[in-house]
């Protein structure tokens, strides 16, 4: 028989509440705290009991999975939680929360006796919703099993890159993936913006490279957003992807590396926040192109 599990869910965003679902769904105890406790209710239709703090949410659980804004309010929720948090848990740490704060967080889980693994995954909201993330994980071989059946509960692949979470190799990895699909989303807003200015129908530019080196399909699911306004609901929203570029930059710059293309993405989807694009998807950083950011 499968083991079953009572995990802890904290912070119930696009990716969260997904998670939080696909883990019930596999018949885990799921119980779920968010800050704004009505984007949690939804979940109790599902058989996620929703916590009203992060101690009642942790209390007993076996494995605690945080999947919050950013650094400083996991470790703002933990310490929250900390009186209930039970000694020799697992924390699966999902946030994107960049190398430093990785750093800050494993320190907690040492003071706490907290099994920690840095495990930020690769997706958005519709493989979040199937259970088809991919995650990245670092942590000791010793609790594997265990955290394996929440990997296996929100992933189709897990991807281990050490045995010492604390390192933040897996955050490392993810920030480098961030990279590239920040890069890639400007660029498709980039096109779009410049054959609207010179009144280039945008299929022509997609049948000019069609089916070559130059093709891609994160070209045309993105375009698709813009173009048939379909931002909302977020995949990813413009503010994530924003603090996700600032940290990108942040470690290229600890590590000697100057990333111009992701300074500069971070800069146009702050532009893209600034006009009311916000909550909608990242590829809503093409209205930065223009000054009014009307569509």
């Amino acid at each position: 028989m499968t083991e079953k599990l009572t995990v802890s869910v904290l912070g119930t965003g696009i990716m969260g509440a997904a998670m939080a679902r696909n883990l019930a769904r596999a018949g885990h105890t799921v119980r779920a705290w968010n800050r704004t406790r009505a984007k949690a209710e939804p979940l109790a239709t599902d058989g996620v009991h929703v916590a009203g703090t992060p101690a009642q949410a942790v209390r007993g659980a076996d494995v605690v999975l945080t999947v919050l804004h950013d650094g400083a309010t996991v470790l703002e929720a933990m310490r929250e939680a900390a009186p209930a948090l039970r000694a020799g848990a697992d924390w699966v740490q999902s946030t994107t929360a960049g190398i430093e704060a990785t750093g800050e967080l494993a320190g907690f889980a040492r003071d706490h006796d907290l099994v920690f693994y840095d495990a930020p995954v690769l997706g958005t909201r519709q493989p979040a919703e199937a259970g088809q993330l991919t995650v990245l994980a670092a942590g000791p071989a010793g609790d594997r099993d265990t955290v394996s059946l929440v990997f296996d509960a929100v992933g189709a692949r897990t991807v281990w890159t050490g045995e010492d979470g604390a390192t933040g190799s897996a955050s490392r990895l993810k920030l480098v993936a961030n990279s590239w699909v920040l890069a890639a989303t400007a660029a498709a807003g980039e096109a779009l913006a410049l054959a609207k200015a010179l009144d280039v129908d945008p299929q022509a530019f997609f049948d000019l490279i069609a089916g070559g080196p130059l093709d891609m399909g994160y070209l045309h699911a993105k375009a698709d957003l813009v173009l048939n306004d379909r931002l909302s609901p977020a995949s990813f929203a413009v503010t994530t992807a924003e603090k996700d570029a600032r940290l990108i930059v942040r470690a290229g710059e600890q590590h000697g590396v100057r990333l111009d293309m992701a300074a500069a993405s971070a800069e146009r989807l702050a532009r893209a926040a600034a006009q009311g694009h916000g909550d909608e998807d990242m590829a809503a950083s093409y209205f930065a192109s223009f000054e009014e950011g009307a569509r």
